[in-house]
């Protein structure tokens, strides 16, 4: 199979799987009789908070490239490895689109059902804490990013409450954002190996 092939087949399985979260959600969400949509709705307000919550987040990964600790470079190849390889020969458009799908199916999942569901059971501290450990878990390439996900997971559960209102559209946006940058950044990085 062609660099290609594998490209096509890893961005169709990487997109039925994050698409796959969104029903996920729902059928939880009725299981506990939470709307996981509830709190999703346009606003300027969101919109903005997605925007410029974005930078903080992408200038973290940004400055994560510089540092030259064993841990960081374990992470750095490893998405070099996996990302890399399959994301090269993605359009940019590809990326947009994929990054989209995580980006509202990860945070209706998180943000929308299980951090509201345990805020429910046992207050907003634990919800917010508790929500984003599962999400460092289940990102748990290895144990250093899995706590950098309970934090950008953290980050995310906060902008949810940002200004007056709670949105679920900021939280997407800027996981979408971020991901889509992210992604570019990860690209622009890979050097496919000469055949």
């Amino acid at each position: 199979m062609t660099d290609s092939n594998n490209s096509t087949q890893f961005f169709k399985t990487a997109c039925n799987f994050e698409g796959s979260l969104i029903i996920v959600a729902a059928v939880l969400g009725w299981l506990a009789g939470i709307n996981p949509f509830e709190q999703l709705f346009f606003s300027e307000q969101a919109v903005m908070v997605g925007l410029l919550g974005t930078v903080p987040l992408f200038l973290f990964f940004v400055g994560m490239e510089r540092v030259k600790l064993e841990s960081i470079l374990k992470i750095r190849q490893l998405l070099s490895d996996t990302l890399g390889t399959n994301l090269y020969p993605c359009h940019w458009t590809d990326l947009f689109f994929l990054s989209a799908i995580a980006g509202f199916s990860e945070e209706l999942l998180f943000r929308g059902l299980i951090q509201p569901w345990m805020e429910n059971a046992w207050g907003g501290l634990i919800g917010l804490l508790g929500s984003n450990i599962i999400f460092g878990l289940v990102h748990a390439v290895t144990p250093l990013y899995a706590v950098l996900a309970m934090l950008v997971g953290i980050y995310l559960g906060l902008s949810l409450d940002y200004g007056d209102e709670r949105n679920l559209l900021g939280p997407m946006i800027i996981h979408g954002l971020y991901d889509f940058l992210a992604f570019l950044m990860i690209m622009r990085a890979y050097k496919p190996k000469p055949e």
